[in-house]
């Protein structure tokens, strides 16, 4: 007899099969177009490393294009269900229960009893009128499923296929190991796939393919080709999709001579490179540098049957960029809008931190206009990257006011570049006695969204107020700096002391004294003279002489003597 838990468990994985059953044509389609269960509309993620740290290209179905931090170059190649689904998927027989049967047809997903997936010839009639918002619903109510499961769940998942006497088809295995790639189980997938013999199954092309999808997210490339090698030697042909993929796991890791052994495969068998393909190969010469090699390609590309997108112009722009040749990636730019290529907001990014880095910020502002001017709104990484340039090559006025322009849009401006703006503005104010109020201002938005401030921020804040009249705000923010945890620099005291003692507030002064001996920063020669002097000013000898008294006890010898 089975436990009580052991009965609820077969019960969740029964019911994960059923699931698994009813959605397998939205599965094969999901598989089809590697969905990730938590990413905007589906989408082909052939991630790539050619662009560093600083690109994403993110094509949508709607068109939409973004960019983030942190990410790699994707690419979305134009696919067809009938070119993208093995022609050996065969049709099983399965039977729904009664139960949910009635529920399948309610909810409009179109599938009949006894049929397992759409065969080719339907998928293509059917494609045109996919829903693909909801194959993407049912996909995630499976995807969720499995990682309801714990662990040791998700590893009983096969237990169920061949019950109840019936022998599971390779079509069902390959819609759940599709689902464990898109779930980022991929441990679990590769264990599945290593078990497939024990069902009694004989891997296809489809299977060949995500398991090669697998461990190219697994950052493992050369485990790839060598799946691949086993598909070929099985008599079993990757699609240009798979190629690419694998490809793309080549370039990023800056493997050009693995890409180019993959694309002889490729020409072997008779599967023609798509302008994806060539896009992979592109950003991997930009990402080591073979700048000259990569625009030949493009040259190519320009000459044949394949035109080049956005994405192609937008990945050599980027490799431009990256040594130092922006002006050319500006031409490309006009180039590819004379061919009646759409920029997106990554392809202006590219160029906004290419004239950055080349220490020409303005030139990104002139992108910046050109950006609005053709209805492609800025995001967060236009702003952020514009506004780290400009502060770098010290261009105070422009960077305020792009910073301005990014709150008014709504826009949260990170604590890196916060403390950075504060900083040039402090330096600003410094050097030529302008921007202090902004500099104040941008302090209290700091204070309120409770931004960490830095050190170094801190003691500029403190000296520009303490030079700019404003010395009670500069004691204020040495007492908020300690609380923070910094212990200020003498520097930074010295200025407050030298502003008290000028507007002869000496007992402010002599405060600071005190609450420098607290924090254990001793004072130094020059702030004793400070103090001694403007206390001889004010005829304050006794005091003076306790000062000069004080410095001696701590072995500092001030310049300054008390009068007699």
């Amino acid at each position: 007899m089975f436990s009580k838990e052991k009965r609820k468990r077969k019960r969740n994985l029964i019911c994960l099969y059923l699931l698994l059953k009813t959605i397998s044509p939205f599965l094969s389609l999901a598989g089809v177009l590697m969905l990730s269960p938590y990413s905007q509309p589906p989408q082909i993620l052939l991630q790539s490393s050619s662009l560093g740290n600083t690109s994403v290209f993110s094509k949508s179905y709607n068109g939409n294009c973004s960019k983030s931090p942190g990410s790699n170059l994707v690419f979305f190649p134009k696919l067809s269900l009938s070119t993208m689904i093995p022609a050996d998927k065969k049709k099983v027989s399965f039977s729904y229960p009664k139960d949910i049967s009635h529920l399948i047809h309610k909810q409009g997903i179109g599938l009949v009893e006894k049929h397992n997936g759409l065969r080719i010839k339907e998928q293509k009639q059917e494609s045109v009128k996919f829903d693909a918002k909801a194959s993407r619903l049912q996909v995630e109510k499976l995807l969720d499923a499995i990682r309801a499961l714990p662990f040791k769940g998700r590893t009983e998942i096969l237990d169920v296929f061949g019950k109840d006497g019936e022998i599971p088809s390779i079509s069902d295995f390959n819609d759940l190991l599709m689902a464990l790639v898109i779930a980022n189980e991929l441990d679990l997938a590769l264990n599945m796939y290593s078990d497939v013999s024990t069902l009694g199954l004989v891997p296809d092309s489809w299977t060949f393919s995500i398991v090669i999808r697998c461990h190219c997210k697994r950052n493992d490339a050369d485990e790839a080709k060598r799946v691949l090698d086993r598909m070929l030697e099985n008599g079993l042909n990757p699609n240009v999709v798979t190629f690419t993929t694998l490809i793309n796991s080549f370039c990023k890791k800056g493997k050009l001579q693995k890409a180019y052994e993959v694309i002889d495969v490729m020409n072997t068998i008779g599967c023609q490179p798509n302008v994806q393909t060539y896009n992979c190969l592109l950003k991997g010469l930009c990402y080591i540098g073979k700048v000259e090699e990569a625009y030949e390609i493009l040259e190519d590309i320009k000459k044949s049957s394949i035109e080049p997108d956005i994405y192609t112009y937008t990945a050599m722009m980027d490799g431009f960029c990256k040594v130092g040749r922006s002006e050319e990636a500006m031409q490309l730019l006009n180039e590819a809008i004379e061919m009646g290529l759409t920029p997106n907001v990554v392809t202006f990014n590219t160029l906004i931190d290419g004239y950055s880095k080349e220490g020409r910020p303005l030139q990104g502002v002139g992108v910046l206009k050109k950006m609005k001017q053709r209805n492609c709104m800025p995001d967060i990484i236009s702003y952020s990257t514009l506004l780290h340039g400009l502060l770098v090559w010290r261009k105070i006025k422009t960077a305020l006011r792009i910073y301005e322009e990014m709150v008014r849009n709504g826009f949260e401006v990170d604590e890196k570049l916060m403390n950075s703006l504060l900083r040039g503005l402090c330096r600003k104010f410094l050097k030529d006695n302008e921007l202090l109020n902004d500099a104040y201002q941008v302090f209290e938005k700091m204070k309120e969204r409770t931004v960490v401030i830095h050190h170094s921020t801190y003691s500029l804040v403190i000296q520009a107020f303490s030079t700019g009249k404003k010395v009670d705000d500069a004691l204020s923010n040495i007492h908020r700096m300690i609380k923070d945890g910094y212990v200020p620099r003498i520097i930074t005291i010295n200025t407050v002391i030298r502003a008290f003692c000028k507007e002869g507030r000496v007992d402010k002064a002599l405060s600071i004294l005190v609450l420098m001996f607290e924090t254990r920063k001793f004072p130094s020669i020059t702030s004793y003279d400070i103090m001694i002097r403007e206390l001889n000013r004010q005829g304050m000898c006794r005091v003076a002489s306790n000062v000069y008294g004080a410095a001696l006890v701590r072995g500092v010898v001030p310049n300054q003597k008390p009068q007699q």
